[in-house]
């Protein structure tokens, strides 16, 4: 599945580089056309992440998210700074399919394995950002990539498996923003470790040729941003790459 994606600042549908706040690129402010461009093309989900809301919960675009969850027919998942309870509820009463948590799932786990006991596994993705060492220790990093936790990734699937963990979106930094192709090893790894989780592949998607190699990784779904913004393809064009497999 193809999954195109959309950052939000203040209704601006932006770009971060690695997620550097201070290299930002926008792309204008008309995200809902653009959404409804992407379902007409095909698409089955949209991801969006309120980057606003990410640096600051109290500022996070509600009504915004609200309006462009109504104005598409496919599902939204949203994430972005998800701290407590209120994000998540807030956010599913906005009408979103999905939730998608970070650096919280991370520093409260037992705090966000309760979300799975309430909302189920359904509503609720794992956001988790990989930094690969020399070694090929895969560990998360957290806070918008400030730092890195002392976790690997196999460490958080692991301990979240017995909630019923089924959604994970998996980015390898290193790949994040630069239209260079995904890390199409990562994603062959782990899900043949992991076949009952429905993994979403992010970072590094700037060519048709990237989404065509990510095709025999075992992923469920791909996010494209930044290729989609710039016009490297069409959602139409990659899925029609994505199906021919």
């Amino acid at each position: 599945m193809i999954i195109p994606a959309l950052d939000l600042i203040d209704g601006t549908v932006v770009r971060l580089h690695q997620g550097d706040y201070q290299q930002q690129r926008d792309y204008g402010n008309d995200p809902l056309l653009r959404l409804q461009n992407y379902a007409q093309q095909g698409a089955k989900l949209l991801h969006l992440v309120d980057l606003t809301g990410a640096k600051d919960p109290k500022a996070r675009q509600i009504s915004l998210i609200k309006s462009l969850i109504h104005g598409v027919h496919v599902p939204v998942q949203i994430g972005g700074g998800i701290r407590s309870e209120d994000d998540v509820k807030a956010l599913l009463a906005a009408g979103a399919a999905r939730v998608v948590i970070g650096s919280t799932a991370i520093k409260q786990p037992q705090l966000v394995k309760q979300w799975f006991t309430k909302y189920g596994a359904e509503a609720l993705v794992l956001a988790l950002d990989v930094r690969i060492d020399a070694k090929g220790n895969k560990f998360v990093a957290i806070h918008g990539w400030q730092e890195d936790s002392t976790q690997t990734l196999e460490q958080v699937i692991d301990d979240y498996l017995p909630y019923g963990l089924k959604h994970v979106l998996c980015t390898d930094i290193s790949k994040d923003g630069t239209l260079c192709g995904a890390n199409n090893q990562l994603y062959q790894e782990i899900s043949k470790k992991y076949p009952q989780i429905a993994f979403q592949a992010s970072g590094g998607i700037g060519h048709l040729e990237d989404v065509k190699a990510l095709e025999n990784s075992g992923v469920a779904g791909v996010i494209v941003g930044r290729a989609l913004l710039e016009g490297k393809f069409t959602v139409q064009e990659a899925i029609s790459c994505w199906q021919k497999g």
